[in-house]
């Protein structure tokens, strides 16, 4: 296998320092050793919480993040440092999903990407927001299309 080149990685391995609002600040990334494969990377973050802008009670969903990686990939720990930042950020579920996928394609320039936010039911609604981007000009700009056309 391939050495990883961990140089410049600020949270893995070293003391674990919570934000208590949102910064993407902390999200760091790694070289990609196969670059030249299409591959999924999905993230599943069951744990994640937010709060609710108008009243401020809290609002729990599942992060499910998948890409396809390019020349950099996001470090996993970075990541959970991320998705806690939003603990106690007012958000709406739909920010919430388009914020974490704007972040991610700035951060990283994955081929495609997709962030869906499964939140708790409150109040009797569930709502379950989707966002994905596919490069433009490439093959993955009709991937996104299709995956978002054929989303349930």
């Amino acid at each position: 296998m391939e050495e990883r080149k961990n140089e410049g990685l600020r949270s893995l391995g070293n003391k674990t320092e919570y934000k208590s609002t949102y910064d993407p600040s902390v999200l760091e990334t790694f070289e990609n050793n196969h670059p030249g494969n299409d591959y999924w990377v999905r993230f599943n973050c069951p744990e994640f919480t937010s709060l609710c802008p108008i009243t401020g009670q809290p609002d729990f969903a599942e992060i499910r993040i998948s890409y396809i990686p390019d020349r950099r990939m996001v470090e996993s720990k970075s990541l959970k440092l991320y998705l806690f930042s939003f603990r106690d950020e007012g958000a709406f579920h739909e920010d919430c999903v388009n914020v974490i996928m704007k972040d991610l394609v700035k951060l990283m320039d994955p081929k495609y990407i997709e962030v869906t936010g499964l939140f708790v039911p409150r109040g009797g609604i569930s709502i379950y927001p989707f966002a994905n981007y596919g490069r433009p000009g490439t093959p993955y700009e009709g991937l996104a299309q299709r995956r978002f056309e054929t989303h349930e």
